[in-house]
């Protein structure tokens, strides 16, 4: 999975959060977001943070997070990255069936390195579209590879990718995996995005370890409303459609608190 309106300087302000001693500016809790890695659009009025993919232009005057897949190939993918392909011991890719997508094989330094030098050319591109920020989706790869991935194997790549993306300015967001929050300063990590931690009801394991720095994504009725009564007047929240489809599309749907 994963035009540019005008808006005001102040708007763009409003939209990044100081950090004392720190040159990356994060996107401030609370700001009106919308996902939009499925294909950009128009963002929604009253939206002052976005996320899109990589391959996508970052959108004018807003605070811009760059998605990337960075744990799991891309569906059709796999070849592209050769012997970095996850493979069980009988050499069957192993898949993330869910989304038809390989996982990347993260249990050597070298394979961690590697991988992370191709997710590094993206990160390049896209400190240089302007965006502000890098989201590495599929951290919690470790979970689904049939337990030959580890979460220290997970971890030693997410330090790469975040020396990577602070060596271009930019701040770096955990994706999901709130058993390794407790982990955010260790792995360089500087903000939070959570998909239905409304409907899990588990926004806590984030708010404990990264503050108001947490964006919410919701797919569902029940996971909006919980998401929006116990956390929407401090963190970013949105429901979208599960394919993220772009706005125009007779799937779309955004919906805010």
């Amino acid at each position: 999975m994963r035009a540019r309106g005008r808006r005001h300087r102040g708007k763009r302000a409003a939209a990044l959060a100081a950090q004392p001693g720190q040159r990356r500016p994060l996107p401030a809790p609370h700001a009106g977001f919308d996902y939009q890695i499925g294909g950009p659009y128009q963002p929604p009025a009253g939206v002052q943070v976005v996320s899109r993919d990589h391959s996508a232009p970052a959108a004018a005057g807003l605070y811009n997070i760059c998605y990337v897949n960075a744990f799991q190939a891309q569906p059709g993918a796999e070849k592209d990255w050769g012997d970095l392909v996850l493979r069980d011991d009988d050499g069957n890719v192993v898949i993330d069936h869910d989304w038809n997508e390989a996982l990347l094989d993260l249990r050597t330094a070298d394979k961690r390195g590697r991988i992370a030098d191709k997710v590094g050319t993206w990160i390049d591109e896209c400190a240089g579209k302007g965006y502000q920020a890098i989201e590495p989706d599929n951290y919690d790869s470790f979970t689904r590879s049939q337990g030959l991935l580890s979460a220290r194997n997970a971890q030693d790549l997410v330090k790469l990718l975040s020396q990577r993306a602070h060596g271009k300015g930019l701040a770096i967001g955990q994706k999901n995996t709130s058993e390794l929050a407790s982990s955010r300063a260790d792995n360089g990590l500087d903000f939070a995005v959570a998909e239905e931690c409304g409907e899990q009801d588990n926004c806590a394991e984030y708010t404990q370890h990264f503050g108001n720095q947490v964006i919410v994504i919701e797919y569902s009725e029940d996971g909006l409303r919980n998401a929006c009564a116990k956390w929407g007047s401090t963190l970013s929240v949105v429901r979208r459609d599960r394919d993220v489809t772009p706005k125009g599309d007779s799937a779309y749907v955004r919906e805010t608190c």
